[in-house]
Protein backbone atom coordinates (compact mmCIF):
# COMPACT_ATOMS: atom_id res chain seq x y z
CA UNK A 1 0.00 0.00 0.00
CA UNK A 2 2.05 2.95 -1.01
CA UNK A 3 -0.25 5.38 0.99
CA UNK A 4 -1.37 4.73 4.74
CA UNK A 5 -5.18 4.79 3.56
CA UNK A 6 -6.08 2.61 0.53
CA UNK A 7 -8.06 4.60 -2.42
CA UNK A 8 -11.83 5.22 -1.96
CA UNK A 9 -13.54 1.65 -2.45
CA UNK A 10 -13.58 -1.83 -1.20
CA UNK A 11 -10.01 -1.51 0.29
CA UNK A 12 -11.27 1.07 2.59
CA UNK A 13 -14.56 -0.21 3.46
CA UNK A 14 -12.92 -3.67 4.39
CA UNK A 15 -9.78 -1.60 6.64
CA UNK A 16 -11.93 0.84 8.21
CA UNK A 17 -14.66 -2.15 9.23
CA UNK A 18 -11.15 -4.23 10.55
CA UNK A 19 -10.26 -0.78 12.30
CA UNK A 20 -13.49 -0.74 14.60
CA UNK A 21 -13.70 -4.74 15.15
CA UNK A 22 -10.05 -5.02 15.92
CA UNK A 23 -10.51 -1.74 18.53
CA UNK A 24 -13.30 -3.85 20.18
CA UNK A 25 -10.80 -6.99 20.37
CA UNK A 26 -7.95 -4.72 22.28
CA UNK A 27 -10.64 -4.41 24.72
CA UNK A 28 -11.24 -7.80 25.18
CA UNK A 29 -7.52 -9.52 25.02
CA UNK A 30 -6.20 -6.51 27.39
CA UNK A 31 -8.76 -7.26 29.89
CA UNK A 32 -11.76 -10.14 28.64
CA UNK A 33 -10.08 -12.12 31.69
CA UNK A 34 -10.00 -9.47 34.39
CA UNK A 35 -13.72 -9.12 33.45
CA UNK A 36 -14.70 -13.06 34.48
CA UNK A 37 -12.23 -12.70 37.26
CA UNK A 38 -12.67 -9.19 38.65
CA UNK A 39 -16.47 -8.33 38.06
CA UNK A 40 -18.32 -11.90 37.32
CA UNK A 41 -15.85 -13.80 40.16
CA UNK A 42 -15.55 -16.72 38.24
CA UNK A 43 -12.58 -18.41 39.65
CA UNK A 44 -9.15 -18.36 37.56
CA UNK A 45 -9.40 -21.82 36.95
CA UNK A 46 -12.81 -22.06 35.46
CA UNK A 47 -11.98 -19.30 33.61
CA UNK A 48 -9.49 -20.91 32.07
CA UNK A 49 -10.74 -24.36 31.53
CA UNK A 50 -14.08 -22.03 29.65
CA UNK A 51 -11.52 -20.28 27.47
CA UNK A 52 -9.99 -23.86 26.49
CA UNK A 53 -13.32 -25.71 25.58
CA UNK A 54 -14.34 -22.64 23.49
CA UNK A 55 -11.22 -22.64 21.42
CA UNK A 56 -11.78 -26.68 20.89
CA UNK A 57 -15.40 -26.10 19.60
CA UNK A 58 -14.03 -23.55 17.01
CA UNK A 59 -11.71 -25.39 15.80
CA UNK A 60 -13.56 -26.83 13.05
CA UNK A 61 -16.29 -23.80 12.77
CA UNK A 62 -13.75 -21.99 10.07
CA UNK A 63 -13.76 -24.52 7.81
CA UNK A 64 -17.51 -25.32 7.32
CA UNK A 65 -18.58 -21.38 7.45
CA UNK A 66 -15.51 -20.64 4.99
CA UNK A 67 -17.07 -23.42 2.61
CA UNK A 68 -20.51 -21.62 3.11
CA UNK A 69 -18.80 -18.06 2.31
CA UNK A 70 -17.68 -19.58 -0.91
CA UNK A 71 -20.92 -21.27 -1.74
CA UNK A 72 -23.52 -18.98 -0.99
CA UNK A 73 -21.84 -15.53 -0.81
CA UNK A 74 -18.86 -13.77 1.76
CA UNK A 75 -20.46 -10.60 2.07
CA UNK A 76 -23.24 -11.85 3.78
CA UNK A 77 -21.51 -14.87 5.74
CA UNK A 78 -18.95 -12.44 7.27
CA UNK A 79 -21.87 -9.85 8.39
CA UNK A 80 -23.54 -12.74 10.31
CA UNK A 81 -20.33 -13.65 11.70
CA UNK A 82 -19.72 -10.43 13.02
CA UNK A 83 -23.55 -9.84 13.91
CA UNK A 84 -22.97 -13.21 16.39
CA UNK A 85 -20.32 -12.25 17.91
CA UNK A 86 -21.33 -8.56 18.97
CA UNK A 87 -25.07 -10.73 20.28
CA UNK A 88 -22.21 -13.49 22.32
CA UNK A 89 -19.78 -10.66 23.25
CA UNK A 90 -23.22 -8.42 24.67
CA UNK A 91 -24.40 -11.92 26.04
CA UNK A 92 -21.71 -11.67 28.98
CA UNK A 93 -22.94 -8.91 31.03
CA UNK A 94 -25.56 -11.71 31.64
CA UNK A 95 -22.89 -14.84 32.30
CA UNK A 96 -23.03 -14.95 36.35
CA UNK A 97 -21.98 -18.63 36.86
CA UNK A 98 -19.65 -20.92 34.83
CA UNK A 99 -22.49 -23.08 32.54
CA UNK A 100 -23.64 -19.92 30.71
CA UNK A 101 -20.28 -18.39 30.31
CA UNK A 102 -19.29 -20.85 28.47
CA UNK A 103 -21.98 -20.96 26.00
CA UNK A 104 -21.88 -16.98 25.83
CA UNK A 105 -17.72 -17.51 25.00
CA UNK A 106 -18.27 -20.40 22.92
CA UNK A 107 -20.30 -18.29 21.06
CA UNK A 108 -18.15 -15.20 20.35
CA UNK A 109 -14.75 -17.60 20.11
CA UNK A 110 -16.16 -19.62 17.24
CA UNK A 111 -17.86 -16.52 15.38
CA UNK A 112 -14.86 -15.24 16.05
CA UNK A 113 -12.44 -17.93 14.09
CA UNK A 114 -15.99 -18.26 11.30
CA UNK A 115 -15.91 -14.82 10.43
CA UNK A 116 -11.75 -14.84 9.83
CA UNK A 117 -12.54 -17.58 7.33
CA UNK A 118 -15.47 -16.09 5.82
CA UNK A 119 -13.49 -12.52 5.43
CA UNK A 120 -10.92 -14.50 3.39
CA UNK A 121 -12.95 -14.57 -0.09
CA UNK A 122 -13.46 -10.88 0.58
CA UNK A 123 -9.39 -10.23 0.57
CA UNK A 124 -9.67 -12.02 -2.25
CA UNK A 125 -11.90 -10.53 -4.25
CA UNK A 126 -11.51 -6.78 -3.64
CA UNK A 127 -7.75 -7.15 -2.63
CA UNK A 128 -6.69 -6.60 -6.70
CA UNK A 129 -3.77 -8.36 -7.86
CA UNK A 130 -1.72 -8.55 -4.42
CA UNK A 131 -4.54 -9.79 -2.04
CA UNK A 132 -1.70 -11.23 0.30
CA UNK A 133 -0.26 -7.34 0.36
CA UNK A 134 -3.86 -6.13 1.21
CA UNK A 135 -3.52 -8.78 4.15
CA UNK A 136 -0.79 -7.73 5.14
CA UNK A 137 -2.36 -4.05 5.32
CA UNK A 138 -4.70 -5.00 7.42
CA UNK A 139 -2.27 -7.02 9.91
CA UNK A 140 -0.85 -3.17 10.13
CA UNK A 141 -4.13 -1.93 11.04
CA UNK A 142 -5.09 -4.71 12.94
CA UNK A 143 -1.90 -3.68 15.20
CA UNK A 144 -3.24 0.28 15.35
CA UNK A 145 -7.16 -1.05 16.49
CA UNK A 146 -5.91 -3.78 19.23
CA UNK A 147 -3.61 -0.95 20.36
CA UNK A 148 -5.92 1.50 21.03
CA UNK A 149 -8.28 -1.40 22.54
CA UNK A 150 -5.95 -2.16 25.01
CA UNK A 151 -5.06 1.42 26.12
CA UNK A 152 -9.21 1.84 26.62
CA UNK A 153 -8.72 -1.36 28.83
CA UNK A 154 -6.06 0.01 30.60
CA UNK A 155 -7.98 3.19 31.99
CA UNK A 156 -11.47 -0.11 32.60
CA UNK A 157 -8.49 -2.22 34.47
CA UNK A 158 -7.36 1.22 36.10
CA UNK A 159 -10.74 1.81 37.84
CA UNK A 160 -11.47 -1.51 38.42
CA UNK A 161 -15.19 -0.75 39.28
CA UNK A 162 -17.74 -3.62 38.43
CA UNK A 163 -19.59 -0.66 35.97
CA UNK A 164 -16.38 -0.18 34.49
CA UNK A 165 -15.84 -3.81 33.38
CA UNK A 166 -19.34 -3.66 31.89
CA UNK A 167 -18.70 -0.46 30.21
CA UNK A 168 -15.76 -1.98 28.60
CA UNK A 169 -17.95 -5.22 27.35
CA UNK A 170 -20.86 -3.08 26.10
CA UNK A 171 -18.13 -1.04 24.00
CA UNK A 172 -17.13 -4.62 22.77
CA UNK A 173 -19.86 -5.64 21.68
CA UNK A 174 -21.06 -2.51 19.77
CA UNK A 175 -17.68 -2.24 18.26
CA UNK A 176 -18.46 -5.82 16.41
CA UNK A 177 -21.97 -4.73 15.60
CA UNK A 178 -20.47 -1.29 13.68
CA UNK A 179 -18.05 -3.31 11.80
CA UNK A 180 -20.68 -5.41 10.77
CA UNK A 181 -22.70 -2.27 9.54
CA UNK A 182 -19.69 -1.09 7.34
CA UNK A 183 -19.10 -4.58 5.55
CA UNK A 184 -22.95 -4.01 4.29
CA UNK A 185 -21.21 -1.12 1.98
CA UNK A 186 -19.64 -3.31 0.53
CA UNK A 187 -21.60 -4.70 -2.99
CA UNK A 188 -22.18 -8.77 -2.46
CA UNK A 189 -19.52 -11.00 -3.95
CA UNK A 190 -21.34 -13.81 -6.36
CA UNK A 191 -20.67 -16.85 -4.80
CA UNK A 192 -18.18 -19.55 -6.77
CA UNK A 193 -20.75 -22.00 -8.47
CA UNK A 194 -20.72 -25.93 -7.37
CA UNK A 195 -19.99 -28.47 -10.27
CA UNK A 196 -19.83 -31.45 -8.48
CA UNK A 197 -16.10 -32.36 -7.01
CA UNK A 198 -15.68 -33.31 -3.61
CA UNK A 199 -17.50 -31.16 -0.80
CA UNK A 200 -14.48 -30.75 1.51
CA UNK A 201 -11.34 -30.88 -0.94
CA UNK A 202 -9.18 -28.54 1.35
CA UNK A 203 -9.02 -31.84 3.81
CA UNK A 204 -7.90 -33.79 0.98
CA UNK A 205 -5.28 -31.92 0.31
CA UNK A 206 -2.37 -33.32 2.11
CA UNK A 207 0.08 -30.88 0.93
CA UNK A 208 -1.94 -28.02 2.11
CA UNK A 209 -2.67 -29.57 5.67
CA UNK A 210 0.95 -30.30 6.28
CA UNK A 211 1.76 -26.81 5.61
CA UNK A 212 -1.23 -26.19 7.87
CA UNK A 213 0.86 -27.61 10.54
CA UNK A 214 4.06 -25.98 9.86
CA UNK A 215 2.24 -22.74 10.07
CA UNK A 216 0.52 -23.82 13.28
CA UNK A 217 4.31 -24.75 14.73
CA UNK A 218 5.52 -21.20 13.73
CA UNK A 219 2.17 -19.37 15.20
CA UNK A 220 3.46 -20.51 18.85
CA UNK A 221 5.90 -17.32 18.00
CA UNK A 222 3.14 -15.30 18.97
CA UNK A 223 2.84 -16.55 22.54
CA UNK A 224 6.96 -15.45 23.24
CA UNK A 225 5.91 -11.82 23.74
CA UNK A 226 2.71 -12.10 25.14
CA UNK A 227 4.35 -14.72 27.55
CA UNK A 228 6.89 -15.91 27.84
CA UNK A 229 9.19 -12.64 27.91
CA UNK A 230 6.35 -11.22 30.39
CA UNK A 231 7.14 -13.81 32.65
CA UNK A 232 10.77 -14.32 31.97
CA UNK A 233 11.47 -10.67 32.56
CA UNK A 234 9.36 -10.54 35.74
CA UNK A 235 10.91 -14.13 36.97
CA UNK A 236 14.32 -14.20 35.97
CA UNK A 237 16.05 -10.87 34.68
CA UNK A 238 16.72 -7.36 36.73
CA UNK A 239 15.28 -5.71 33.97
CA UNK A 240 12.45 -2.87 35.16
CA UNK A 241 8.71 -4.05 34.65
CA UNK A 242 8.03 -1.57 32.33
CA UNK A 243 9.93 -3.21 29.80
CA UNK A 244 6.82 -5.21 29.42
CA UNK A 245 5.00 -2.40 28.00
CA UNK A 246 8.13 -1.57 25.84
CA UNK A 247 8.49 -4.68 23.95
CA UNK A 248 5.35 -4.86 22.88
CA UNK A 249 5.20 -0.97 21.75
CA UNK A 250 8.47 -1.80 20.03
CA UNK A 251 6.90 -4.81 18.15
CA UNK A 252 3.50 -3.34 17.14
CA UNK A 253 5.62 0.05 16.01
CA UNK A 254 7.73 -2.21 14.13
CA UNK A 255 4.84 -4.29 12.30
CA UNK A 256 2.72 -1.42 11.81
CA UNK A 257 5.16 0.45 9.65
CA UNK A 258 7.20 -2.32 8.09
CA UNK A 259 4.31 -5.33 7.93
CA UNK A 260 3.37 -4.19 4.08
CA UNK A 261 6.93 -3.51 2.74
CA UNK A 262 7.85 -7.12 3.79
CA UNK A 263 5.20 -8.27 2.48
CA UNK A 264 6.05 -6.74 -1.42
CA UNK A 265 9.05 -8.85 -2.14
CA UNK A 266 7.21 -12.24 -0.65
CA UNK A 267 5.28 -12.70 -3.93
CA UNK A 268 5.61 -16.16 -5.07
CA UNK A 269 5.58 -19.74 -2.99
CA UNK A 270 9.14 -19.93 -3.64
CA UNK A 271 9.45 -16.74 -1.66
CA UNK A 272 7.18 -17.46 1.02
CA UNK A 273 9.14 -20.94 1.85
CA UNK A 274 12.58 -19.08 2.16
CA UNK A 275 10.91 -16.61 3.83
CA UNK A 276 9.42 -19.32 6.28
CA UNK A 277 13.10 -20.80 6.66
CA UNK A 278 14.43 -17.19 7.36
CA UNK A 279 11.57 -16.70 10.37
CA UNK A 280 12.64 -19.86 11.88
CA UNK A 281 16.69 -18.86 12.12
CA UNK A 282 15.46 -15.18 13.42
CA UNK A 283 13.09 -16.54 16.14
CA UNK A 284 16.06 -18.92 17.09
CA UNK A 285 18.76 -15.96 17.83
CA UNK A 286 16.10 -13.76 19.71
CA UNK A 287 14.97 -16.80 22.26
CA UNK A 288 18.77 -17.36 22.49
CA UNK A 289 19.38 -13.24 23.29
CA UNK A 290 15.85 -13.24 25.67
CA UNK A 291 17.35 -16.32 27.50
CA UNK A 292 21.16 -14.65 28.02
CA UNK A 293 19.43 -11.93 29.91
CA UNK A 294 19.17 -14.03 33.14
CA UNK A 295 21.59 -13.16 35.77
CA UNK A 296 23.10 -10.04 34.39
CA UNK A 297 22.74 -6.28 35.13
CA UNK A 298 19.34 -4.59 35.10
CA UNK A 299 20.24 -2.28 31.92
CA UNK A 300 22.27 -4.96 30.29
CA UNK A 301 19.45 -7.48 30.48
CA UNK A 302 17.02 -4.41 29.22
CA UNK A 303 19.32 -3.81 26.10
CA UNK A 304 19.93 -7.82 25.32
CA UNK A 305 15.64 -8.33 25.84
CA UNK A 306 15.09 -5.48 23.76
CA UNK A 307 17.75 -6.67 20.55
CA UNK A 308 16.24 -9.89 20.97
CA UNK A 309 12.56 -8.70 20.79
CA UNK A 310 13.18 -6.74 17.83
CA UNK A 311 14.63 -10.00 16.52
CA UNK A 312 11.96 -11.66 17.28
CA UNK A 313 9.54 -8.75 15.43
CA UNK A 314 11.52 -9.47 11.86
CA UNK A 315 10.97 -12.80 12.07
CA UNK A 316 7.15 -12.74 12.69
CA UNK A 317 7.29 -10.00 9.68
CA UNK A 318 8.65 -13.03 7.36
CA UNK A 319 6.50 -15.49 9.36
CA UNK A 320 2.81 -13.17 8.71
CA UNK A 321 4.09 -12.70 4.87
CA UNK A 322 5.03 -16.29 3.97
CA UNK A 323 1.61 -17.69 5.52
CA UNK A 324 -0.50 -14.55 3.36
CA UNK A 325 1.62 -15.69 0.13
CA UNK A 326 1.32 -19.41 0.64
CA UNK A 327 -2.27 -19.86 2.11
CA UNK A 328 -3.80 -17.54 -0.49
CA UNK A 329 -1.45 -19.03 -3.22
CA UNK A 330 -1.91 -22.27 -2.72
CA UNK A 331 -5.13 -22.33 -2.36
CA UNK A 332 -7.89 -22.75 -5.38
CA UNK A 333 -9.67 -19.41 -5.76
CA UNK A 334 -13.05 -21.06 -5.84
CA UNK A 335 -12.58 -22.53 -2.56
CA UNK A 336 -10.51 -19.90 -0.52
CA UNK A 337 -12.93 -19.80 2.27
CA UNK A 338 -12.59 -23.51 3.18
CA UNK A 339 -8.83 -23.36 2.34
CA UNK A 340 -7.89 -20.32 4.59
CA UNK A 341 -10.46 -22.21 7.03
CA UNK A 342 -8.51 -24.76 7.39
CA UNK A 343 -4.83 -22.96 7.32
CA UNK A 344 -6.27 -21.29 10.29
CA UNK A 345 -6.19 -24.71 12.26
CA UNK A 346 -2.64 -24.00 12.72
CA UNK A 347 -3.49 -20.89 14.37
CA UNK A 348 -5.94 -22.60 16.39
CA UNK A 349 -4.03 -25.24 17.99
CA UNK A 350 -1.24 -22.92 18.33
CA UNK A 351 -3.32 -20.74 20.71
CA UNK A 352 -4.72 -24.03 22.07
CA UNK A 353 -1.66 -25.77 23.19
CA UNK A 354 1.10 -22.65 22.61
CA UNK A 355 0.76 -20.98 26.05
CA UNK A 356 1.33 -24.57 27.94
CA UNK A 357 4.57 -25.23 25.50
CA UNK A 358 6.03 -22.08 25.74
CA UNK A 359 5.58 -22.06 29.76
CA UNK A 360 6.77 -25.33 30.64
CA UNK A 361 10.10 -24.90 28.12
CA UNK A 362 10.88 -21.31 28.77
CA UNK A 363 9.49 -20.52 31.93
CA UNK A 364 9.84 -23.91 33.98
CA UNK A 365 12.89 -25.47 32.40
CA UNK A 366 14.56 -21.81 32.00
CA UNK A 367 17.56 -21.34 29.54
CA UNK A 368 18.13 -24.73 27.93
CA UNK A 369 14.28 -24.67 26.97
CA UNK A 370 14.90 -21.63 25.05
CA UNK A 371 17.13 -23.45 23.05
CA UNK A 372 14.71 -26.00 22.60
CA UNK A 373 11.88 -23.52 21.62
CA UNK A 374 14.14 -21.87 19.22
CA UNK A 375 15.46 -25.06 17.84
CA UNK A 376 11.51 -26.52 17.11
CA UNK A 377 10.82 -22.70 15.42
CA UNK A 378 14.20 -22.96 12.78
CA UNK A 379 13.41 -27.20 12.10
CA UNK A 380 10.06 -26.06 10.96
CA UNK A 381 11.71 -23.36 9.43
CA UNK A 382 13.58 -25.87 7.39
CA UNK A 383 11.01 -28.07 6.39
CA UNK A 384 8.66 -24.99 4.84
CA UNK A 385 10.42 -25.18 1.23
CA UNK A 386 10.10 -29.11 1.24
CA UNK A 387 6.59 -28.95 2.03
CA UNK A 388 6.03 -26.10 -0.52
CA UNK A 389 7.36 -27.79 -3.35
CA UNK A 390 5.04 -30.97 -2.41
CA UNK A 391 2.13 -28.07 -2.77
CA UNK A 392 3.00 -26.74 -5.60
CA UNK A 393 3.54 -30.27 -7.64
CA UNK A 394 0.51 -31.29 -5.95
CA UNK A 395 -1.27 -28.45 -7.20
CA UNK A 396 -0.49 -28.60 -10.92
CA UNK A 397 -0.69 -32.55 -10.72
CA UNK A 398 -4.48 -32.26 -9.73
CA UNK A 399 -7.60 -31.92 -11.54
CA UNK A 400 -9.84 -28.98 -11.28
CA UNK A 401 -12.09 -29.56 -8.24
CA UNK A 402 -14.25 -26.74 -9.08
CA UNK A 403 -14.71 -25.75 -12.85
CA UNK A 404 -16.59 -22.42 -13.38
CA UNK A 405 -18.56 -22.62 -16.62
CA UNK A 406 -19.58 -18.86 -16.14
CA UNK A 407 -16.65 -16.76 -16.07
CA UNK A 408 -18.35 -13.56 -15.16
CA UNK A 409 -20.10 -15.23 -12.47
CA UNK A 410 -17.44 -13.99 -10.06
CA UNK A 411 -18.06 -10.25 -10.71
CA UNK A 412 -19.76 -8.15 -8.19
CA UNK A 413 -23.68 -8.18 -8.18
Amino acid sequence: MPHLLPDPGPQRTIAASNFVYTVGSGLYLTAGVLYFTEAVHLPPPQVGLGLGIAGVLSLAVGIAVGHVADRRGARGVYTATLVVQALATAGFVLAHSFWPFVVAVCAATGAKGAGLAARSPLIRHYGGDRPQEFRAYLRAVTNIGISLGAVLAGWVVQVGTHSAYQLMVVGNAVAFAASALIVLRLRPVAPAPATGGPRWIALRDRPYLALTVLDGIMAVQFKVLTIAVPLWLIAATEAPRWLISGTMLLNTVVVVTCQVRASRSIDTPAAGALAYRRSGFAFLLACVLISLTQGIPGWAAAALLLAGVAVHTVGELWHAAAGFELSFALAPKEATGQYLGVFGLGVGLAEAAGPALIISLCITWGRPGWYVMGALFALTGLLAPVTVRWARRHRLARPLMYEDPHPQSAATV
